[in-house]
């Protein structure tokens, strides 16, 4: 199959599968002419490879993923690995939350302020620079 057709029948751009490629990710042959072949069963790695990156692994753990993959039989490496990346992502979730809820209690302060948190609401016996009043 060439890149084209591999890449439309997975959905995915050819961009993306020549990436794949230099990550040891999918393989290909070269034609006479330097033009990339495809297995048919490529379609089906790309797919994979889709799940994987939806998933947010990241390639490097993925080629190291693929032997247990291409064998059918996880190793408890592999298994380790998912492990380590999925309590990766659950440390980049808990950072996002924390940010979304500081981010929450600005906008909150922002819709009602005090004279806590917003210092022209504070009254003062100086004078003010910005009105010139006391």
């Amino acid at each position: 199959m060439r890149i084209g057709q591999v890449a439309h029948e997975a959905g995915v751009s050819t961009r993306a599968l020549r990436y794949y490629e230099e990550q040891g990710l999918l393989s290909s042959e070269r034609t006479p002419s330097g033009q990339r072949e495809y297995p048919v069963s490529a379609v089906e790695r790309v797919r994979l490879l889709q799940q994987f990156f939806t998933a947010g692994v990241p390639s490097r753990t993925i080629v190291q993923l693929l032997p247990c993959v291409d064998t059918g039989h996880g190793s408890p490496e592999s298994f380790a690995l998912l492990a380590a990346e999925r309590d990766r992502i659950t440390e980049a979730i808990e950072g996002l939350t924390a940010a979304r809820d500081a981010l929450d209690r600005i906008v909150d302060i922002a819709h009602h302020p005090t004279a806590e948190h917003c210092p022209a609401l504070r009254s003062s016996s100086r004078e003010d620079p910005v009105l010139g009043t006391t």
